[in-house]
């Protein structure tokens, strides 16, 4: 079974072009059977599929709901939960990895850094977290080996992390204009109809044949030297959403956690 494990549709996210109807379409039409929408921070994309589209229309796809996270120290991690499972904190940016890896897997999810190697702020390896404690990529259940935005280096990076570390590799277009969709794929051992699935075959360690296609130029290498203020742009954004929303977290995990906080050292931690 062919996916996208790393989609961002305009019904999820501010900076996407493609609608998910189109999204659908044209990774149909070059062969694939589904797709995981990972927009970020948000349930936006695939709530939109869920109450419009879903059982009226591609009923021969399968769309999957995961998020692509904003961390506060380790960049973007890409998060799928069983089918059914319910948890705002998710679309409330800002956690610390160690308590989004916790979260996750408290709750049966699983969960990877996307494109690793990429940008400072915006990838592991080039986070906080991973200098601080590199071996916390050992709790990851994946890692993103293919991302049709990244560059090559970027890429063959990410490759030999997961090697390194013994995990299986996903992989995705991660794209936000039509021309991009569907040049990054996994392919799966066998089809999977809900998240849950998909999560039963990463616990397993099942091999996942990943690749793609770049997307002819990477973005940053075509808007040049504002890539540099747009990277510093997102840090700001980033940490100025982590202050704000830290009250609200915390109160979110103390309801949904009263007697049993998942690490409350670091959810109280104040830098």
């Amino acid at each position: 079974m062919k996916i996208d494990m790393h989609c961002h549709v305009k019904e999820g996210s501010i900076d996407s072009r493609v609608g998910i109807e189109e999204y659908i379409e044209i990774l149909k039409k070059k062969g694939f059977q589904g797709m995981v929408i990972t927009d970020h921070d948000t349930y936006n994309g695939y709530r939109y599929w869920k109450e419009n589209i879903k059982g009226k229309k591609h009923t021969d796809f399968v769309v999957l709901k995961g998020i692509e996270y904003d961390t506060r120290d380790a960049g973007h991690i890409l998060v799928i939960m069983p089918e059914g499972v319910k948890i705002r904190l998710l679309e409330m940016r800002g956690m610390p990895l160690a308590l989004l890896i916790d979260l996750v897997h408290r709750n049966g999810g699983v969960l990877g850094p996307a494109h690793p190697c990429g940008e400072k702020y915006m990838s592991f390896t080039h986070a906080r977290k991973f200098y601080q404690s590199p071996e916390i990529i050992k709790r990851f259940d994946f890692v993103e080996g293919f991302n049709s935005c990244e560059t090559t280096e970027s890429n063959a990076g990410a490759m030999k992390l997961a090697k390194k570390y013994g995990k299986l590799t996903t992989g995705g277009s991660d794209s936000h204009k039509s021309e991009c969709v569907g040049r990054g794929y996994t392919i799966l051992p066998e089809p999977v109809s809900c998240e849950t699935e998909l999560i039963s075959l990463i616990h397993k360690k099942t091999p996942l044949k990943t690749g793609g296609v770049l997307y002819n130029k990477t973005t940053k290498e075509k808007i040049g030297k504002i890539n540099k203020f747009l990277v510093y742009s997102f840090w700001v954004y980033n940490k100025s959403g982590e202050l704000l929303k830290r009250h609200g977290r915390n109160k979110k995990m103390e309801e949904e956690h009263p007697f049993d906080p998942i690490d409350p050292i670091e959810l109280y931690y104040h830098p």
